[in-house]
């Protein structure tokens, strides 16, 4: 299989890129193949152009757009701000995510162009989700990420692991932790390569 990771965290020392680090190494040992897409690495431009809302992307775009369109799988690495995703995450979604490539509507239904295609979701933050739970948070995240952005265009959810409590000081053992769980939801959700899924 194919995989598209996209990482949209600025500190490549973070541990939401030691997350994706984790996801895309144990890939390889199941013989997967990846292409990462670090949106900070890349300085990709979030800002949607005032050409592009009725046209062709622009060419930075239409690149990511190849990837996606050719990826098996994918998986979204990131922090939650402010409950939301950076503003780097939503640009590219914006840009990349168009009529046409990742939808289209047909009368008043939009119809996700990007079916078949399992995803992952993972975000990161300092608060528990339970206090994410209690405070109504959570919820409004999984409406507006999980359905009304990734499921909307296609994109079969497979799972959202959400880390939270990632603070820094966080102790080792903790960190081993997320990162074992990162490692099993890779051998969960896709068998290793060559082999059938029953």
């Amino acid at each position: 299989m194919k995989h598209l990771i996209v990482v949209a965290h600025p500190n490549a020392k973070s541990f939401t890129h030691a997350l994706a680090d984790a996801y895309a190494a144990e890939l390889v040992t199941m013989g997967h193949e990846f292409e990462c897409r670090d949106l900070y690495a890349m300085g990709f431009n979030p800002v949607l152009q005032a050409s592009e809302l009725n046209a062709q992307a622009l060419a930075d775009a239409q690149a990511e757009q190849e990837f996606v369109k050719t990826a098996d799988a994918t998986a979204f690495f990131y922090p939650l701000w402010w409950a939301s995703m950076p503003a780097i995450l939503k640009g590219y979604i914006d840009r990349v995510f168009t009529h046409g490539v990742a939808y289209r509507f047909e009368g008043n239904v939009m119809r996700g162009l990007l079916k078949g295609r399992t995803n992952l979701l993972v975000t990161i933050s300092a608060a528990p989700r339970r206090v994410m739970q209690e405070a109504g948070e959570w919820d409004a995240i999984r409406a507006i990420q999980d359905n009304h952005i990734f499921h909307s265009v296609g994109l079969t959810l497979a799972d959202h692991l959400h880390f939270g409590e990632v603070v820094p000081g966080m102790s080792a053992t903790i960190a081993r932790a997320h990162l074992e769980t990162i490692r099993a939801a890779a051998h969960r959700h896709f068998p290793p390569s060559g082999s059938r899924a029953a």
